[in-house]
């Protein structure tokens, strides 16, 4: 999956986004839009916490250093004295869940307190009244969605998309 980012002036085009995109059969839940605090989106579908935020990226760093950290420390705890040969497995694959899940929850904890740092180049425009919408769609379709976005609503600035979307948010 890939996100296209769309930069909307005002919330009736935004609409007429949200209508095309689900008119070319994108999922309602692949649509999410981002708009000043305290704007109301009536019925359009508005990004949640794991669009908004550095949660997602911050988990997968937390996995990889905390993982990393644990099999560091399971290693250094077979060759201590104590450890034998048998139970030298257990403790290494032990550590290494501990230390990725403990990195996973902590990274994960401050993602969540950051924002996203792909949305902050629209903070500026957000602030001013323009509506961000994010579609994930799948890599061979982006062509064809801009496409289609960009002939029904020229007013639209296409701002690119983005390498690849977690496949669970």
């Amino acid at each position: 999956m890939r996100r296209i980012y769309f930069l909307a002036p005002d919330i009736a085009i935004t609409k007429q986004i949200v209508d095309e995109l689900l008119m070319a059969r994108i999922e309602e839940r692949r649509i999410h839009v981002i708009a000043k605090r305290g704007t109301p989106l009536e019925n359009l579908p508005e990004a949640n916490l794991l669009q908004k935020s550095d949660f997602i990226p911050a988990v997968e760093q937390g996995l990889a250093i905390g993982g990393s950290t644990g099999i560091l420390a399971g290693l250094v705890a077979v060759v201590l004295p104590p450890a034998s040969t048998v139970i030298a497995g257990g403790v290494l694959l032990a550590t290494t869940l501990a230390g990725a899940g403990v990195g996973a929850w902590v990274s994960g904890m401050v993602g969540m307190t950051v924002g996203n740092r792909r949305i902050k180049q629209f903070e500026e425009a957000i602030e001013a009244g323009q509506f961000l919408v994010l579609v994930d769609v799948s890599s061979e379709r982006i062509d064809e969605i801009e496409k289609c976005v960009r002939q029904h609503l020229p007013k639209v600035e296409i701002e690119g998309t983005e390498p690849k979307v977690p496949a669970f948010p």
